[in-house]
């Protein structure tokens, strides 16, 4: 293994100079807001304010789901959060979302307005408040919730560890993406053996737990985030390919990966969502079909 310059720690750390990196601009050690800005406020029952990243998909795809279920008070607005360009530190954000970190969500359906922030809280709350997609016996729910945190502490190791250090870093270095590509396979492997004999993350049962995996998973073995796929031989988990590609056939599914998605085809890119006319190459009864 090659071996990068030595480095001795200091004995205690500061911070004085960007990382480098893409997202190095964005990079701080200290919470709390940068600017004044309030947060557009919509007419539906839930406000989002996102970006089409794994976590954003999550709560989108939740949001298209509980619509195609007849769930009508998750309509719902999705503002788009640049975090490029830092919107994740305006006052108003950080006033939903104190971790400056997308997505954020408000429901103004409650007495007062309640804020939701982390991505796999806010799956557990619509879950709960339209008693849907989480299994009610207490061992299937469970087992749903297990694979719930399962995803909430294992996609750091892809996104911010592996992602980070083989698609961003400034400099590749060997010990870091052979450390955080080891672990992410690690991870396929537990899917891929899990999913050998299930349709679903829980059974015969599509729940919350399958999407919040998805994104970040499914994605990955589908569409190459990163694009890792042939270094991370995605293809050899092949019940983890069937449940990603049957996941991604969903309507519902197609139309929460569009919000607030800012890149790829045009077609594909829906930056704010007030309606389900929005999707403007999907007819109301293919909406409502699913």
């Amino acid at each position: 293994m090659n071996q990068p310059p030595s480095y001795t720690p200091p004995k205690v750390w500061t911070w004085d100079a960007e990382s480098g990196g893409r997202w190095a601009s964005i990079n701080r050690p200290i919470a709390g807001s940068t600017h004044e800005k309030s947060l557009p406020v919509g007419q539906h029952p839930i406000q989002l304010y996102s970006l089409g990243t794994p976590n954003g998909v999550k709560i989108t795809v939740m949001l298209e789901e509980l619509l195609a279920l007849g769930k009508s008070g998750a309509e719902y607005d999705a503002y788009l959060i640049d975090i490029s360009e830092g919107d994740q530190f305006s006052s108003g954000f950080v006033e939903v979302n104190p971790n400056s970190k997308i997505p954020a969500m408000l429901d103004q359906s409650t007495t007062s307005p309640t804020r939701i922030f982390e991505s796999g809280a806010m799956l557990l709350y619509l879950a709960e408040k339209f008693d849907v997609l989480l299994p009610s016996d207490l061992s299937q729910r469970a087992e749903c919730l297990s694979w719930l945190f399962w995803q909430m502490g294992s996609a750091p190791y892809l996104g911010g560890g592996f992602g980070h250090f083989y698609a961003y870093a400034p400099i590749k270095i060997e010990y870091c993406i052979d450390r955080y590509a080891m672990e992410v396979k690690r991870q396929l492997d537990v899917l891929d053996r899990h999913l050998a004999d299930k349709q679903y993350m829980c059974g015969d049962e599509y729940t919350i737990a399958d999407i919040a995996i998805w994104p970040w998973y499914g994605l990955l073995v589908l569409d190459g985030i990163y694009d890792a796929s042939e270094f991370l031989d995605t293809d050899s988990y092949r019940n983890l390919n069937r449940w990603a590609q049957k996941i991604s056939e969903r309507k519902a599914v197609q139309r929460g990966r569009m919000v607030n998605c800012t890149w790829g085809p045009a077609e594909g890119q829906l930056h704010e969502r007030h309606s389900a006319s929005d999707f403007e190459h999907e007819t109301q009864d293919e909406i409502a079909g699913q």
